[in-house]
């Protein structure tokens, strides 16, 4: 099987000097293919890839131009050669403005030829290459930032990393505190839109009269105080991601205006009557139950439907219980950092009182009781009484014990006993403190005739 040095298409009217460029690049070892239409060199690269393409300035169909813009959107990897008959140095500076690799003046020699296509080929596999390492690159960090080992959110990276390269709208639902922002972002920045704007939203911090002007923007005198033309977040987010956080909250009346933008993918600001295209992609969350706001005639059917053409479920943190190590080994070396503390470390005793935490105000509230616990620590370990009061705990039954953590110590020292079956120097050292301070805890808490009970 013969093995190509990269693979050309040169698209040229003059059939002439295209079947000489052939002959030449065929002889140096390239598959060559030849159109001498913008149709049909559009339809080629559509159905087969190419290192390098080149193109006269004078080609049937279409302006060149034209072309390579088609051309750089359908295969963005393709490093383009523009050639002309006629150089001027305002083509040259259009062809480079519009992507093209290099610009090569009519007549040129093979010598010089080969060798463009060389250098163009080398510097398409090298950005292709950095490309696929900055990709890597992202899925790594999207794995930290979406940090877990579950099985839940294992599926949700998943659904990120396949909602990432496409345009389609995005709803994220979830309790508050979940990380539903963080699911966005991270949807944004593996996606081609990375370069461009993560524009929020806050949907529910904005009387309507404000959310409006918020979101669409406004001209001068379209209302009192509007003394300067002003950009909506929709048109700071043109090109890029637009997050619309607690999109249950507004109102019937901006779920129309927002449908038609949507739908329209073109918006105006009060007060003006031109409209303006965008290419805006759309998330959305919520930790409202949407389908039952419809069915109450809260929120628009139809915009429901816009809006969710993907879902994703971030779960709660109790659901995900087997996260917490992770999680609280990230953001400790994160918070420590921040706030200029030496590394810390998380006590036995301490993670097991977080793993059995039923935390209502998810991976946020974790995050707070972390960041409480290392500012307040005076060694380089963080105890059981460095985290908060008022975490709420569960018992090993499951039920909640309060926020009072001398409560949540004499639960965690019963279950000690009760595994051990009363060995206080095996509890002690499971719980990791010595039989002494064992001894005088329970006495502390009168555990002592409390286990006295349970045995009888």
């Amino acid at each position: 099987m013969m093995v190509y040095n990269g693979r050309v298409l040169i698209i040229d009217v003059d059939r002439s000097a295209c079947a000489g460029c052939r002959q030449t690049l065929e002889l140096k070892g390239y598959c060559v293919a030849t159109a001498d239409n913008a149709e049909e060199a559009l339809a080629k690269i559509q159905q087969e890839s190419f290192d390098v393409a080149l193109i006269d300035l004078t080609p049937a169909g279409l302006p060149a131009m034209d072309i390579l813009k088609q051309m750089k959107q359908t295969s963005p990897n393709t490093a383009i050669i523009v050639t002309s008959r006629n150089p001027t140095i305002s083509s040259a500076v259009e062809s480079i403005r519009y992507g093209a690799f290099d610009y090569l003046p009519k007549p040129f020699t093979q010598d010089n030829l080969v060798r463009l296509v060389e250098q163009a080929i080398h510097a398409a596999r090298m950005i292709l290459e950095s490309s696929c390492i900055g990709r890597e690159l992202e899925r790594q960090m999207l794995a930290q930032v979406l940090i877990g080992r579950s099985e839940a959110m294992n599926r949700v990276l998943r659904l990120v990393q396949k909602a990432a390269p496409v345009d389609s709208t995005v709803l994220i639902t979830g309790e508050t505190g979940v990380g539903k922002e963080v699911v966005a972002r991270a949807i944004h920045r593996l996606s081609r839109r990375s370069n461009s704007l993560f524009v929020t939203v806050d949907c529910g911090t904005l009387v309507e009269s404000l959310f409006e002007s918020e979101l669409f923007g406004h001209v001068k005198g379209a209302f009192s105080g509007a003394v300067e033309n002003t950009i909506g977040k929709i048109e700071q987010a043109d090109g890029g991601t637009l997050f619309l956080d607690e999109i249950a909250n507004i109102s019937i009346h901006m779920q129309a205006r927002l449908l038609r933008a949507v739908q329209e993918r073109e918006i105006s600001r009060i007060g003006s009557s031109v409209r303006k295209k965008i290419d805006v992609r759309i998330i959305s969350a919520t930790n409202r139950d949407l389908p039952q706001a419809v069915r109450e005639g809260r929120f628009r059917e139809d915009l429901f439907y816009r809006l969710n053409v993907i879902h994703i479920s971030v779960p709660p943190l109790r659901e995900r219980l087997e996260d917490i190590p992770a999680l609280a080994e990230y953001y400790i070396r994160k918070l420590a950092s921040e706030k200029g503390r030496p590394l810390i470390s998380l006590s036995d005793e301490a993670m097991r009182f977080l793993k059995r935490s039923e935390w209502p105000g998810n991976v946020r509230e974790l995050i707070n009781a972390l960041e409480y616990a290392i500012v307040t620590c005076e060694g380089k370990t963080i105890g059981l009484r460095d985290l908060p009061h008022g975490v709420e705990f569960s018992s090993g039954n499951g039920a909640l014990t309060g926020g009072s953590l001398a409560r949540l110590e004499q639960n965690e020292i019963l279950n000690a006993l009760d595994q051990f079956r009363g060995n206080k120097t095996r509890a002690a050292e499971y719980l990791g403190i010595n039989r002494k301070t064992l001894r005088e805890k329970m006495q502390k808490y009168g555990l002592d005739d409390k286990k006295k009970q349970t045995t009888n």
